[in-house]
């Protein structure tokens, strides 16, 4: 029996700097306990943070809607109340961030679990040291597999250990994600520009690192179709890959493929956009890094290069004419001239890419992009007597995903939209005052995974944005 996130459907950065100072860690509860019925650590909390609890005491003191304000209390904490495990080993910081109702390590949602409270390290050390614990981790878990997206706490196996790809049972699942190293690399440097502080950058971080151009360029396919294969058996189409595990061809024009999307499910053609764009800005971060701390140019202009290959492959591939709105990137393409124009809600996304800092929100295809995905051409795009929103195949027909509409109003340049937004993120919580994956388009009682700990923290985020940038009057009824 698969039990995956889409087994519990249907289950019904702000700049906060100078908020608060100070933390405490607090002693770990059981994997499996009940999620908190309040936001605000407690009891009940694994990771307590003070700086975190004063900046929710003084946003929530801003906002004038009632419900707003609870939700944001309960949300923005809500992956230090329920999915950090931190403790020493070897005497250095080892962090373990679960997605939540699935107890495993996702390096991409990891990453954006705690990606909102970078704000706040340099004045709670507890908080800092968690974070640099988890670059920590995620180094490890890539010198495990560069290939994997998903690992357990230890050697533990589980329910995927029989899928056709080289397992280890420190994997939970092995799913191969451009976007995976992406964000592994987005927090290390996000930390160290927040922080300065360069001690997570040793030589099991450097392995990590030079795995990650590796594999980049195993995907690339120049010289054939590279070390990784996938295949499970399922009735589900995109829970496997095509041609003995190899997934569709794809011609080597520079891009880098990615086997599945950010949503775990299968890509139709293997060079995922939004991934690759999330891919050109990591590599030239990851440049910076090396001149800057490791000192090594060599390495820093490899990684230049291929960030420049891919950008210029986009360029020429990627971007597509449409009816009626222009030049737009495509969200699939295969290099010999096939395309899908969609969107998907799950981050990176054509929408997210802003928010990544993948491009600015004003830059013309994008703008182009985002009128053709918010729009009944996309095919994953649904409205209803609920609100309006992007999904994807992982869900499926009539499910829109709150963290849709959370891209939409963190990319808005109009506060029309952005109010619009907030209003109905407040609305579809399905009485929980929490975010779900998804809820239907007429119903917001019917929503999948009660327990999402990303999209609630992204929620967070975006009210917490709203505030430090003086727009309270947008959360206002």
């Amino acid at each position: 029996m698969e039990i995956s996130r889409r087994s519990f459907i249907r289950t019904g950065a702000a700049t906060l700097a100078g908020l608060a100072a100070g933390s405490s860690l607090l002693a770990h509860s059981a994997a499996g306990r009940e999620l908190p019925k309040t936001g605000g650590g407690g009891a009940q909390s694994r990771f307590k943070s003070k700086a975190v609890d004063a900046a929710i005491a003084e946003v929530k003191a801003k906002i004038k809607d009632r419900k707003l304000a609870e939700m944001f209390a309960k949300c923005f904490p809500n992956t230090l109340d329920t999915t950090v495990t931190y403790r020493l080993t070897g005497g250095k910081p080892d962090t373990f961030v679960i997605t939540g109702d699935i107890h495993a390590l996702w390096l991409r949602d990891s990453s954006a679990q705690v990606w909102p409270y970078l704000p706040l390290v340099n004045r709670d050390e507890a908080l800092k040291l968690m974070i640099n614990g988890l670059i920590r981790r995620q180094a490890a878990c890539v010198c495990i597999d560069p290939y994997a997206n998903a690992f357990n706490d230890g050697p533990t196996g589980g329910e995927w250990q029989k899928d056709l790809t080289s397992m280890k049972p420190e994997l939970h699942e092995r799913k191969w994600e451009v976007d995976s190293l992406c964000y592994t690399i987005r927090l290390a440097y996000g930390y160290w520009k927040t922080t300065g502080d360069a001690s997570a950058f040793d030589a099991q971080w450097q392995k990590a690192t030079h795995l990650i151009y590796q594999t980049f360029v195993e995907q690339q396919r120049k010289k054939g179709k590279g070390p990784y294969k996938f295949e499970r058996l399922t009735t589900r189409q995109l829970d496997t890959l095509s041609n003995d595990g190899w997934g569709n061809p794809v011609n080597p024009v520079g891009l880098i493929v990615s086997s599945f999307r950010p949503s775990d499910d299968a890509t139709t053609f293997g060079f995922l956009i939004p991934s690759n764009l999330f891919a050109v800005l990591s590599l030239r971060q990851l440049a910076e890094i090396y001149t800057a701390v490791v000192g090594d140019k060599a390495f820093a202009a490899k990684c230049e290069a291929l960030a420049g290959e891919v950008e210029a492959a986009i360029k020429r591939y990627a971007i597509v004419e449409r009816s009626g709105y222009g030049r737009v990137y495509a969200y699939e393409v295969d290099g010999f001239g096939n395309y899908v124009c969609m969107d998907d809600a799950n981050v990176p996304s054509l929408l997210s890419l802003p928010y990544l800092g993948c491009c600015a929100p004003t830059d013309p295809v994008y703008r182009n992009t985002r009128r053709l995905i918010w729009s009944k051409d996309n095919p994953y795009f649904f409205a209803g007597a609920a609100g309006e929103g992007i999904g994807g195949p992982h869900i499926g027909y009539d499910y829109i995903w709150p963290m849709s509409i959370i891209m939409r109003a963190m990319t808005s340049i109009d506060d029309n939209e952005i109010r619009q937004c907030v209003r109905t993120l407040r609305d579809t919580d399905g009485g929980t005052g929490f975010m779900h994956e998804s809820f239907h388009k007429d119903n917001a009682d019917k929503f999948t995974r009660k327990w999402f700990a990303w999209a609630n923290t992204l929620f967070g985020e975006l009210i917490a944005k709203l505030v430090s940038e003086e727009k309270v009057q947008l959360l206002e009824s």
